[in-house]
């Protein structure tokens, strides 16, 4: 293995060793122990054929590549030998039914990110687990015990919080498993790095062309210090790299057609999202309220998404409440 200078024995605990073995929290660890196999396949590439085939279409209209659909299956086969009662996906139109006397159910998105297979580019997985209860699915975020995600890159990293901060472990290879580098992660709520789509700026409601404007004119404009800009075409990529460098991330809802209510899928996408980034003190909207707060109506119902520093989270509001 290349060492560099100043590397030592891997240190810090055991992912499995935090997270117990029963409730949500064996399903937090049951869905880490899963990770490797499916980041292993993805640096794979084309090797074995090829993961960006395009096998299929889901609820939203969007394309399913071979490895969407294959991670998809090996999520389900987990989250049933986990005791999972039932599943909602991103890669599946209807609830999938497991374990009739499970205690709880996973909102999961198996491949976050996928237009970016084979590039090399940010993948990952976003995940949100709910106590078993009548209403399924359709419930606010605030119901949610525990979220986590995972983020292929050059480094296997999973983040988790079963309520209690969030953490983050790093694939070790040499242990065979998880080992916890960082804990009780926590947002500045000032931020200078910015995420967002600037070819769809023009579609943007005046008021934030305007906020936007103003970033870009950086210390010589009336916010009086200069700004990054960042996109990683993968929420789950910018949450990663949020929680750990702070920032904050905006897809609105624009004037094009099939974007008035955002693009993002509320209850697997942005509910893990926003669980995480709250309880790393920062917020997370739709651009009128708390995604938490929110009632869905529909499993596969999208949303505008607002996340990370609170202070740009708020500016980026009184943007969107202005008028031009």
């Amino acid at each position: 293995m290349l060492r560099l200078p100043n590397d030592s024995a891997a240190t810090g605990p055991l992912l499995a060793d935090l997270l117990g073995d029963g409730g949500a929290p064996a399903i937090v660890g049951a869905l880490a122990d899963a990770l490797p196999p499916l980041a292993a396949r993805l640096a794979a590439g084309r090797l074995h054929g090829d993961p960006e085939s395009i096998v299929g279409t889901n609820d939203s209209g969007d394309k399913q590549k071979a490895l969407d659909v294959a991670a998809h299956d090996h999520m389900i086969a987990v989250l049933r030998r986990a005791g999972v009662r039932q599943v909602l996906s991103e890669e599946a139109e209807e609830v999938i039914h497991l374990n009739p006397d499970g205690a709880f159910d996973v909102a999961i998105d198996p491949i976050d990110g996928s237009g970016s297979i084979g590039i090399g580019a940010p993948l990952g997985m976003l995940f949100s687990i709910l106590p078993a209860a009548p209403e399924g699915f359709l419930r606010p975020g605030r119901q949610v015990v525990a979220a986590g995600y995972a983020s292929f890159g050059h480094s296997v990293d999973f983040g988790w919080s079963t309520g209690d901060g969030v953490h983050v472990a790093t694939w070790d290879a040499e242990a065979g498993a998880f080992r916890v580098a960082r804990q009780n992660l926590r947002l500045k709520p000032t931020s200078s790095t910015i995420a967002y789509n600037a070819s769809n700026e023009r579609h943007w409601p005046e008021g934030l062309q305007g906020w936007v404007r103003d970033l870009r004119a950086g210390r010589d404009g009336p916010r009086g210090r200069d700004f990054n800009m960042r996109w990683l075409a993968a929420a789950v990529g910018e949450l990663h790299r949020i929680l750990l460098q702070g920032g904050a991330f905006l897809y609105p809802a624009d004037a094009r057609p099939g974007y008035g209510n955002g693009r993002l899928r509320l209850i697997y996408e942005c509910v893990p999202i926003a669980f995480l980034i709250e309880q790393a003190g920062g917020h997370a909207t739709d651009g009128q309220g708390a995604i938490l707060d929110r009632q869905p109506t529909a499993l596969h119902e999208m949303t505008p998404l607002i996340f990370g520093a609170t202070d740009e989270v708020a500016a980026i509001h009184h943007a969107l409440a202005s008028k031009g």
